[in-house]
């Protein structure tokens, strides 16, 4: 009988890994850190240049949805190529495995050598994985495939359009509330600096990095884009993006 407290082990050591995140983590943040971005920054280029407030709400709005399809349209074109590539490789696995369990089972047994098990060790491990999962076990050891990380298009471009916009949202909002007698040139940096640290903070916590590094990390790139595009509209007055 397996003890309470062993049980409890299990449970814990089955939770909260990380990288079982990293495939919507990655499409949130690069969506929602996108959006802010990319949005503040045509927002502001375009307030610099002395646009009416109207013609920048269109321009906020016409970036949010340009933006969030083209954010869902490129993860799930590069997704699918990966999963492409993914259920390629389970395919040529599979008719070797038919073909020639033999040769494939000293494949996996000696994938076990390499890594610090003994001969007789590793041929009864890989003998008895090969009985409960014969494609599972090599997809794991051999491609290095695994059902949790496995490449999911349509969750990808869902996740990236829906952050995406997210974070455009958050400019274009300054643009409709904000009173007339405050400048968007100046407002809308600072609110979206301000969400970009914020972003950048719980990318890290949830990511298990620095918390202070993720931050300026995006908090920099994030004001570079801004200034640019601020001066650029001066220089040039024209819609910038």
């Amino acid at each position: 009988m397996v003890h309470p407290k062993q049980l409890e082990s299990v449970r814990k050591h089955s939770e909260n890994h990380r990288s079982e995140k990293i495939g919507w983590l990655r499409a949130a943040v690069l969506g929602a850190n996108d959006g802010i971005i990319s949005t503040s920054s045509l927002l502001v280029g375009v307030a610099s240049a002395s646009t009416s407030r109207h013609q920048i709400l269109l321009s906020g709005i016409a970036a949010l949805t340009a933006g969030a399809l083209s954010m869902a349209a490129g993860e799930y074109v590069s997704v699918s190529s990966q999963a492409d590539t993914e259920n390629a490789d389970l395919a040529k696995e599979k008719i070797e495995l038919e073909n020639d369990p033999e040769h494939e089972l000293e494949e996996l047994t000696q994938i076990y050598v390499g890594r610090g098990l003994k001969k007789e060790l590793a041929h009864e491990v890989a003998t008895q994985l090969m009985k409960h999962d014969m494609l599972g076990a090599h997809a794991r050891d051999e491609l290095g495939i695994f059902s949790h990380l496995q490449a999911r298009p349509f969750q990808a471009a869902v996740a990236s359009a829906l952050a995406f916009s997210a974070g455009a949202i958050l400019p274009v909002l300054i643009v409709i509330f904000l009173p007339d007698k405050y400048s968007l040139e100046a407002t809308i940096p600072v609110v979206s600096i301000i969400a970009l640290f914020g972003m950048g903070l719980w990318s890290s916590h949830a990511g298990g990095a620095k918390l202070w590094k993720g931050s300026l990390r995006i908090v920099s790139w994030g004001a570079m884009a801004m200034v640019l595009s601020y001066f650029v509209g001066k220089i040039f007055g024209v819609t910038v993006n």
